[in-house]
């Protein structure tokens, strides 16, 4: 069982997420639920508290899927525009570009990055109703774990390698389904074991994963993807296995991590500072 960890992201974090400025599922469930479990495990009673009317009975994991759920209900969001926020492309050698100033309703977020922003202004915004909450607290607990798959930043040509065919024990796949489900179901375990045998209260691990924005989360994906399509054969086996899964592990870990650390920035205005917050945990396992 792991004690709360109080920290927050810092001030920076929340400023460069709200100011700087291809279809496919990410994380299959088990990989969402993983984040929404390890993020449950992190964020203050504080946080708790005031995110309990938007779970409406559920836990962050059972949220976590949501959006993938919906999109096949009908409606013009969620029949052409909601694919839009779970993923970013960038031209090769070209940074991410994006555009907060005209995120002002759902229907107008263009990629992930948009769809962070709006979420987090939702949930901060006094003047929004409990549905417009309930939304945004699932599409954010859900696009965390997306920005943190690789594909998900991936080639707009190959639609974050759906387009590109492998064969996973003589299973035919493609890459984007292999690293979103294929790696992480073949450890053969529930996401609440998963979440467990990943989770870390390494105080500064965790302090290295709060030094980031979403901006960042998605360029450390890009950066994987663009690695991983080099060395991605047709036939993937043991050794792909267990040359990536580390890297699986990994970017569920840290989307736990920061999910929470976002989550206590977000909710709770007496969190500590991630520096006050690390010495605290110390004196308390000392």
């Amino acid at each position: 069982m792991h004690n709360n960890i109080k920290y927050s992201i810092s001030s920076a974090l929340l400023i460069s997420a709200i100011f700087t400025s291809t279809n496919s599922h990410a994380w299959g469930q088990n990989g969402h639920r993983i984040v929404g479990q390890i993020a449950q495990s992190h964020i203050s009673e504080t946080t708790k508290a005031a995110i309990k009317p938007y779970l409406d009975g559920e836990s962050l994991a059972q949220i976590s899927t949501w959006p993938d759920e919906m999109r096949s209900a009908p409606g013009d969001f969620w029949q052409k525009k909601s694919s839009r926020w779970h993923y970013i492309n960038a031209a090769p050698g070209k940074s991410f570009s994006f555009n907060h100033d005209h995120t002002k309703n759902k229907e107008s977020v263009s990629n992930i990055l948009e769809g962070i922003h709006y979420s987090m202004q939702t949930l901060t915004d006094k003047n929004s109703t409990l549905d417009a909450k309930q939304f945004s607290l699932r599409f954010l607990v859900h696009l965390v774990g997306d920005s943190h798959q690789p594909f998900h930043a991936g080639r707009g040509e190959d639609r974050g390698g759906n387009r590109i065919k492998v064969s996973f024990f003589n299973e035919e796949t493609n890459l984007h389904s292999l690293w979103d489900t294929k790696l992480v179901e073949n450890e053969n375990l529930s996401f609440t074991e998963y979440a467990q045998f990943i989770d870390t209260n390494n105080s500064e691990l965790i302090a290295e994963y709060l030094q980031s924005s979403p901006k960042t989360w998605v360029e450390e994906s890009h950066n994987l993807a663009t690695k991983i399509y080099k060395y991605t054969n047709d036939e993937v086996g043991y050794s792909y296995i267990y040359n990536n899964t580390p890297i699986v592990k990994t970017r569920l870990q840290q989307a736990g991590i920061r999910l929470a650390g976002l989550l206590n920035a977000l909710f709770d205005p007496s969190a500590k500072e991630l520096e006050t917050a690390l010495a605290f945990e110390k004196k308390q396992t000392n």
